[in-house]
């Protein structure tokens, strides 16, 4: 499973949390753990300095943040702006390219303002840009400070309205491309132009024959939602250049998917769409910018394969990649060299947030606490207790197959009436601690036997986690997304239980029970044993991209707390933008509930009551007053004392 295997005489250290938890291999060097075994976010080198996450959690707390909380680290989001055009910048000079690179960040990642506005402060001696999807994201791109020059690409389906504020942004000198995605926006273009101060740049995004992997590998090829046939392609080049508009045709965009898992896929499709690119200069379209889309993905499992979870490339490579394949079509056609672009929101925001949430307890289906058996017990639970006593290493499995059969006998009898539901208690007691101590004999095997694997899902336990999954992390429950997982303190002490976690919703689906392991996915994850009357935080990790935009309010529970999170010269820790989560109130008036007329609603059922006499005096103001204040609290669950089943 990918735990750090100990002798016995080895102490557990901070070393063996680093590979219990892979922090190495998907951590790109921004997580460490430290000597009290607290685990921390390294914005810069070794000597630079960290975060202690546990200390921030701490902190947030005393100021009235408890759990869950977002925390965001604004220096990762610069951190990943200098790598991404670092590396393309290294692969220009290897290649001898001599156009620039721009990068364009897809608002629709993360539209969450802090995000949208530090990348362009870290970006902007890049030229970094912005991508909308919507109307409502183009308008709130044009009132930011986008650097002059900067690209402004327009994506998604388009109305009027869309291009007419596409038309006002390009009036106000931004730097505006409208790309066409269906033939019936350029209807919509000529239609409009005429009624336009200003005539936005135009884009072309092309179908490909190439297609994606992974999750989203429906992104991609001829059957994609969005994009142009070469037919297409052709005609609507030409009824531009009909309108006299040929002259504003100058970006050609292609995407193939989001977390592209194999560079092969992402080799084919830029050398496909540069040759797309240099037939179209070839014919005399004036085409500047080769927008290579989005696909660049993070590794989130470590394993460098083209798992779904993971990617077999690395940033420099999908970079030369790029760079050279571009170069070498534009060679062979004689064609200009295009100025690159890329749309990489999964790259530059993914690492910069972490989700810290606290145990609420623990569940477990199997009970294994000694039982008292009456003086004279049926059969069938002595035959149990005497399996339960007598299971040793070399009898384990013969020991374990006769408690199954007498578990289905003791069944059996319950059915027909035999047995008393106490004797149904004892011998469900026997049996589980009969299982645990088989599969304890199993692990020391080389090899878990094919009938133990069942046995272990069963015995695992459940912690429950102070969090909607369905909120702050609808990739896993929508399509099993992994993402690490990792305790934000004692690190320094061995991980003893096996569990799944599991939400606050009244929903089975809200459970995370898909782990990162060295070779595979595992269902359990190592923890530490809860300790009554202390908390237990844990982190979700690599979670700033697309978690924050595409939750939902399933048992109304709202947006998490957040704060962002900086290390400041000296090393202290600084925080600003602290954002309170939604409380009740807000909630119930997303759905149309308001809470006034709740309030009213509460105020007449009082009325009512005190009228018939059932209120002592005073108590209709206390109670009104008491139900108005916890529609001013926290969705998730409150200060409290943690049980263990």
């Amino acid at each position: 499973m990918g735990k750090s295997k100990l002798a016995k005489t080895d102490r557990y250290t901070v070393e063996h949390s680093r590979s219990t938890y892979r922090l190495n291999a998907w951590g790109q060097g921004y997580f460490k753990v430290l000597a009290d075994g607290h685990l921390a976010v390294q914005p810069g080198d070794e000597a630079g300095g960290s975060i202690d996450i546990f200390n921030a959690v701490q902190h947030l707390r005393s100021e009235g943040f408890r759990t869950p909380v977002l925390l965001r680290f604004p220096q990762l989001l610069e951190a990943q702006v200098r790598s991404l055009v670092g590396a393309f910048r290294r692969a220009a000079k290897e290649f001898d390219y001599p156009e620039p690179y721009l990068p364009v960040y897809p608002v629709k990642v993360n539209q969450q303002s802090s995000v949208v506005r530090g990348l362009l402060e870290y970006g902007r001696q890049y030229g970094l840009g912005l991508e909308a999807g919507s109307s409502a994201e183009l308008l709130g791109a044009i009132g930011l400070d986008i650097p002059r020059g900067s690209l402004l690409i327009c994506n998604g389906y388009k109305d009027p309205d869309y291009l007419g504020t596409a038309a006002m942004a390009a009036r106000l000198g931004r730097n505006v491309i409208v790309v066409v995605e269906k033939p019936f926006e350029v209807d919509q273009i000529l239609e409009g132009a005429p009624d336009w101060d200003t005539v936005p740049g135009i884009g072309l995004r092309v179908k490909l024959q190439a297609r994606g992997s992974g999750l989203w590998e429906k992104s991609g090829g001829f059957t994609s939602k969005f994009g142009l046939t070469t037919l297409q392609l052709i005609q609507e080049i030409s009824r531009l250049k009909s309108a006299g508009l040929g002259e504003k045709i100058s970006l050609l965009h292609f995407h193939i998917g989001s977390q592209i898992t194999q560079i092969r896929k992402i080799k084919t499709a830029v050398r496909e769409a540069a040759r797309v690119y240099a037939k179209l200069r070839k014919a005399g379209v004036a085409i500047r910018y080769l927008d290579v889309g989005g696909g660049l993905g993070i590794d989130y499992d470590g394993s460098r394969t083209s798992a779904d979870g993971s990617v077999n490339y690395g940033i420099q490579e999908y970079a030369n990649d790029v760079v050279f394949g571009i170069h070498e079509i534009c060679d062979e056609e004689e064609v200009p060299y295009p100025v690159i672009v890329s749309e990489s929101g999964r790259m530059l925001t993914g690492y910069h947030s972490i989700l810290v949430t606290d145990v609420r307890g623990s569940l477990s289906g199997t009970d294994t606490v000694k039982v008292r058996l009456d003086p004279e017990p049926p059969q069938v639970i002595t035959n149990l207790m005497e399996i339960e006593e007598g299971i040793t290493v070399k009898n384990y499995r013969e020991y374990y197959h006769d408690a199954l059969e007498y578990r289905d006998q003791m069944y059996s009898l319950f059915d027909h009436g035999m047995l008393e539901l106490a004797d149904k208690a004892d011998g469900e007691t026997l049996f589980w601690s009969i299982a645990d101590k088989a599969m304890a004999y199993a692990r020391r095997a080389r090899y878990l036997p094919e009938e133990f694997s069942d046995l272990k899902t069963r015995l695992r336990k459940k912690y429950i986690c102070n969090l909607s999954v369905f909120q702050s992390l609808p990739d896993h429950f929508a399509l099993d997304q992994l993402f690490p997982v990792v305790p934000v303190h004692r690190l320094d002490e061995e991980p003893t239980a096996l569990a799944s976690l599991v939400d606050i919703t009244c929903d089975s689906d809200g459970e995370v029970d898909k782990f990162i392991d060295l070779r595979d996915i595992k269902d359990a994850l190592e923890l530490h044993e809860l300790i009554p009357g202390k908390q237990y935080y844990i982190g979700f990790l690599l979670v700033g991209a697309y978690q924050d935009t595409m939750g939902c309010h399933h048992n109304l529970f709202g947006r998490v707390h957040e704060a962002e999170v900086l290390l400041a010269e000296d090393g202290s820790t600084v925080f600003r933008n602290l954002r309170p989560g939604h409380v009740a109130r807000e909630t119930l008036g997303i759905f149309g509930h308001d809470p006034a007329t709740l309030t009213t609603g509460v105020d007449r059922i009082l009325e009512e009551m005190e009228r018939n006499g059932d209120l002592a005096g005073g108590e209709r103001d206390s109670i009104l007053e008491d139900y108005t204040s916890r529609l001013e609290r926290y969705t998730y669950l409150g200060e409290s004392v943690r049980e263990t089943s």
